[in-house]
C-alpha cells in the first residue's frame, strides 16, 4: 500500500438513504449484475472515446471486455472491466454521489410518500446502480485505477456506517468490483449468485446487448478429467452476450434473416413478421426502435390479463418488457424494442408515464406504425386485407383512444358493404362510389353479415342501390358514436333518426309525392297515437316510416340514442343505463298495417288490437336481433292469433 488505510462515515442522511436503495428500491435482486455490468460498459466507452481524442494516452484498446469471476471457496463474484478506471478523487465523488443527491429535502420527500411505490420513482431519479450491489453482498470491494496514472486506489464498504478507501500499487487499468455474497436465500429473493447458470441467465435477460464481450471462465473440469490439454480447454473462458444489437446497426447492414430471428427470440412467435420498422432518431433525445407487426393475432390479444408494450432498453441495457407508457393498447400486437439514449437505468414505470420525452417518443412510434399500415395498405392490398383480419378489432379502438390519430385511423378503415360481399372497401373508396348528391356515408351494426343484410333496417337503400357499411365488431358500435365524418361525410347508422331517401338524389322528391305521403300521415294518425298509448311501457313515438318496403315494423333510436347493442356492453360492464325507449316505425304499404288501420277505424275499443300491438313490437324486435322483455307473453299471444285464423 502507498499509503495508509483512511476509514471514513458515512453521514447519517446517507446511512438512511443508502438502506432505502438496499432494501426498497429494487424488487428483483437480479438486477444488481445488470447495474455493475452497465457501469463496467460505460468505463469502456469512455476508454475508447478517450483513446481517440488524447493521442498521449498510451492504452491497449484492442481487447476491451467485462470480465465476471467466481470463487466459490471465497463466496465472491468479482465484475472486472479494462475500462477507463477512476483516480482516488474520482471514487469519491462518483462512488459518493448518493451522498451528495442524500440531502434532507429528499428524504423528506420520501417519509411523506405513503407506499413503496412513492418512495421508489422518487429514489429512481438518482444514480445508485452501484449500491444495489449491497442487496446481495455483506461486503463490496473496489479496485480502480485511471489510465494515464499509476496509482491505485481500494475502496471497500460493508454498507451499514463506514468505507475504507486507500491508494495501492501494481493495479491494472481499469475497475474490479468484489462482492462477498450473502447465502442464497429464496424466501427474500437471493439467488445462488455464484452459480454459473444463474450468471448466465441474468446476462442472457438483461445485458445480452452489451456491446463489449463479458466473458465468464468455464467451471472447472471434474476430477477424471483424462488430460491436462482438456482441462486447459474446459478454463477458457466463454462470452456470455451475443451483442447483436441489430437495431443500433444501419437496416443496410441487417437480414431478413437476421431480422426475423430477433422476432422469433422476443415474441417466440415462429411465423416471419407482417412488417418490420426499424427506425433511428437523433437530436435532443435519442432512440433506435426496432419494431415488428405480426403476421397474426397472438391467442390473447383480447384478454383482460394480456402484457402490451415494447422492450425498454437504455444504451442496449435492458429496463422492462411490455413496456406500455412506448406503445397505446390499441398497438398492444406490436413487438419490438425500444432504446433510448437519455434515460437513467433506475427508471420506473411511474416516472415513464409522466415523462415528455417519452411521450414525444411514444408519438412518434404510433405515427410510424401507422405509416408502416398505410403504405402496406397502398402497396400490398391482400397483405393487409389478411392483416386487418386480424388486427382489425384493435386498431379500430385508436378511434375512442388516440383522437391526434383518427384521420390516419379512418383511413385505415377497412370494413365489409352491401357494395361487394366478399371484398371488404375503405372508407376513401366508399365515398369514391356515392351518388351523386349524397353526402352521407350509412352504416348499420349488427353481430353478423347474415343478420344485418336481412335487417329491415336495409329494405329501402337496397331498394334504391344506397351502399351501406356492414360493422360487426363489437367497437364499432362506439367508435360510429364518438367520430362525426370522414372527410367531410358525416356517418349516419340507417337504424337512427329519421332517413328520408326520397329527397336524395335518385328519390322522388316531387310536389305529389311530399302531398301523398302528407295526406297518409293524416290518415293514420288515430292509429299512430293509439299505438303509442298502447306501447307506452316500450316506445316512445310511433311513426309512418320511409325506410321499409317489404316488412310490416321496425324499431329505430332517435338520432343521439345509445343503441341497444351498446346498452348491453355498458350493463355488462356493471354500468346501469336507464332503458332507452326507442320508436316504432310502421310501413303504410304492408297488408298487416293496412288491416290493423282498417280494424281501428272500425272499432277502436276492440281488445284483440292491443294484442296485435304487441305482436307488431314485439317482431319488430326479433328482426333486429332483439330480446323480448317477455317471451312467454308473446308466445301465448301469437298461438292465440294463429289459432284464431284457423
Amino acid at each position: 500500500m502507498a499509503s495508509p488505510t483512511e476509514t471514513l462515515e458515512f453521514q447519517a442522511e446517507t446511512r438512511q438513504l443508502l438502506q432505502l436503495v438496499i432494501h426498497s428500491i429494487y424488487s428483483n435482486k437480479d438486477i444488481f449484475l445488470r447495474e455493475l455490468i452497465s457501469n463496467a460498459s460505460d468505463a469502456l466507452d469512455k476508454l475508447r472515446l478517450e483513446s481517440l481524442t488524447d493521442t498521449g494516452l498510451a492504452v491497449d484498446t484492442s481487447d476491451l471486455h467485462i470480465t465476471l469471476d467466481i470463487d466459490r471457496d471465497a463466496r465472491t463474484l468479482t465484475v472486472r472491466d479494462n475500462g477507463i478506471g477512476m483516480t482516488r478523487e474520482d471514487v469519491v465523488d462518483l462512488i459518493g454521489t448518493i451522498a451528495k443527491s442524500g440531502t434532507a429535502s429528499l428524504l423528506a420527500k420520501i417519509k411523506e410518500a405513503k407506499d413503496a411505490d412513492a418512495a421508489q420513482s422518487l429514489i429512481g431519479q438518482f444514480g445508485v446502480g452501484f449500491y444495489s450491489a449491497f442487496m446481495v453482498a455483506d461486503k463490496v470491494t473496489l479496485h480502480t485505477r485511471r489510465a494515464g496514472t499509476e496509482q491505485g486506489t481500494v475502496w471497500a464498504s460493508d454498507g451499514e456506517g463506514t468505507y475504507t478507501i486507500a491508494e495501492a500499487d501494481d493495479l491494472p487499468v481499469g475497475t474490479s468490483v468484489t462482492l462477498h455474497l450473502k447465502p442464497a436465500d429464496g424466501e427474500d429473493g437471493l439467488g445462488d449468485y455464484l452459480a454459473a447458470w444463474k450468471i448466465r441467465q441474468i446476462v442472457k435477460r438483461y445485458s445480452d446487448f452489451i456491446r463489449w464481450p463479458i466473458r465468464m471462465a468455464a467451471e472447472p473440469v471434474e476430477a477424471g478429467a483424462e488430460s491436462a490439454t482438456d482441462e486447459k480447454a474446459a478454463v477458457v473462458p466463454e462470452t456470455l452476450n451475443s451483442m447483436k444489437a441489430l437495431w443500433a446497426r444501419p437496416r443496410s447492414e441487417v437480414t431478413e434473416a437476421e431480422y426475423h430471428e430477433f422476432y422469433q427470440q422476443i415474441s417466440h412467435d415462429w411465423q416471419a413478421p407482417a412488417e418490420t420498422i426499424h427506425m433511428r432518431a437523433e437530436g435532443t433525445f435519442e432512440y433506435e426502435a426496432l419494431l415488428f407487426i405480426p403476421a397474426h393475432a397472438p391467442f390473447d390479444l383480447f384478454s383482460r390479463d394480456t402484457k402490451r408494450g415494447v422492450q425498454l432498453y437504455v444504451k442496449r441495457v435492458f429496463i422492462m418488457d411490455d413496456c406500455d407508457a412506448l406503445m397505446p393498447n390499441y398497438l398492444r400486437f406490436v413487438k419490438g424494442v425500444v432504446d433510448a439514449h437519455d434515460l437513467s437505468l433506475n427508471v420506473s414505470r411511474e416516472i415513464l408515464q409522466h415523462d415528455r420525452q417519452i411521450t414525444a417518443v411514444r408519438r412518434r412510434l404510433v405515427k410510424k406504425v401507422l405509416s408502416a399500415l398505410k403504405d402496406m395498405q397502398a402497396a400490398n392490398t391482400d397483405a393487409y386485407t389478411k392483416l386487418w383480419e386480424q388486427f382489425g378489432r384493435v386498431i379500430k379502438e385508436g378511434l375512442i383512444e388516440d383522437r391526434d390519430s383518427t384521420d390516419t385511423l379512418l383511413e385505415l378503415v377497412s370494413a365489409q358493404s352491401t357494395n361487394a360481399p366478399e371484398k371488404a372497401t375503405t372508407l376513401r373508396e366508399y365515398v369514391a362510389r356515392m351518388k351523386d348528391g349524397q353526402d352521407t356515408i350509412y352504416y348499420l351494426t349488427g353481430e353478423s353479415r347474415q343478420m344485418v343484410e336481412n335487417s329491415p333496417h336495409m329494405e329501402a337503400f337496397t331498394a334504391k342501390g344506397y351502399e351501406v357499411l356492414i360493422l360487426t365488431d363489437p367497437v364499432d358500435e362506439v367508435w360510429t358514436d364518438q367520430i362525426p365524418a370522414f372527410d367531410g361525410h358525416r356517418f349516419q347508422s340507417i337504424a337512427k333518426g329519421q332517413v328520408d331517401l326520397d329527397n336524395d338524389a335518385d328519390g322522388d322528391g316531387s310536389d305529389e309525392a311530399k302531398a301523398d305521403k302528407a295526406r297518409r300521415e293524416q290518415d293514420f294518425a288515430a292509429l299512430l297515437a293509439w299505438l303509442q298509448t298502447a306501447l307506452a311501457e316500450h316506445v316512445k313515438q310511433v311513426r309512418l316510416s320511409t325506410r321499409l318496403t317489404t316488412s310490416a315494423a321496425c324499431l329505430v333510436g332517435d338520432a343521439h340514442d345509445v343503441t341497444p347493442t351498446l346498452e348491453k356492453m355498458y350493463r355488462a360492464m356493471g354500468q346501469d343505463l336507464p332503458t332507452v325507449k326507442r320508436i316504432l316505425e310502421l310501413n303504410p304499404t304492408h297488408p298487416l298495417i293496412t288491416a290493423l288501420h282498417q280494424a281501428h277505424q272500425a272499432g277502436a275499443d276492440d281488445p284483440t288490437l292491443a294484442d296485435i300491438a304487441e305482436l307488431v313490437h314485439g317482431s319488430a324486435l326479433l328482426a333486429e336481433g332483439g330480446d323480448l322483455p317477455d317471451p312467454a307473453r308473446f308466445t301465448r299471444l301469437l298461438t292465440d292469433r294463429l289459432t284464431h285464423t284457423l
